[in-house]
């Protein structure tokens, strides 16, 4: 028969094993979550494609628009916002595209006056502000007059929506190394 001591020792001995294993548990998670960020980081790296923008880009000419339209890679979205200085609603969407290109630095976002596109007579006062959306050469949306869609008083977050809305932004730029402190939350 054994001895109470030595059964006590055994019962102390199996639960200090059991505690070390939720611990080397615990930090098997917090390592393979680490991992996963590292290698989806990687992943999203080795796919992003094209230049960075991060900022909108002025057009100065009509020549200048159609060549940012024909010639950028055919992957590459291209916002053109068609303005016009006092006309209501542009210099506010021209703040909200700034917000967005840094958001969404795969984007190339553009913007020229109505009257450098050579065409000032089909842009009047009653159309702007106008948001073109190209792809590989395409038209891809033509939102004339789209202040119209908001209310008085709009922000990037109601632009990003509205393009949302019709599928035309893509992921915003993904931060799988941002370290914070979810570490204690569940891990899928």
């Amino acid at each position: 028969m054994s001895n109470p001591r030595d059964d006590d020792k055994e019962r102390q001995n199996r639960k200090m094993s059991a505690q070390e294993y939720e611990l080397i548990q615990e930090e098997d998670e917090r390592c393979l979550k680490r991992y996963r960020k590292q290698c989806m980081q990687e992943m999203h790296e080795r796919l992003s494609f094209g230049p960075k923008f991060e900022c909108v880009h002025e057009l100065e000419s009509g020549e200048a628009f159609l060549e940012v339209i024909e010639k950028e890679h055919r992957l590459t979205l291209v916002v053109v916002h068609i303005y016009q200085h006092g006309v209501k609603g542009c210099e506010q969407m021209n703040s909200c595209l700034d917000c967005l290109a840094a958001e969404y630095p795969t984007v190339k976002f553009c913007r020229i006056d109505a009257v450098a596109t050579g065409a000032a007579e089909r842009f009047s006062s009653e159309v702007l502000p106008t948001l073109l959306v190209y792809k590989a050469g395409e038209l891809l949306g033509n939102f004339l007059a789209i202040t119209k869609h908001f209310n008085e008083e709009f922000f990037a977050t109601d632009v990003e929506g509205f393009l949302n809305e019709y599928g035309l932004l893509s992921e915003k730029e993904f931060s799988a190394c941002a370290d914070d402190d979810d570490d204690a939350g569940e891990v899928e």
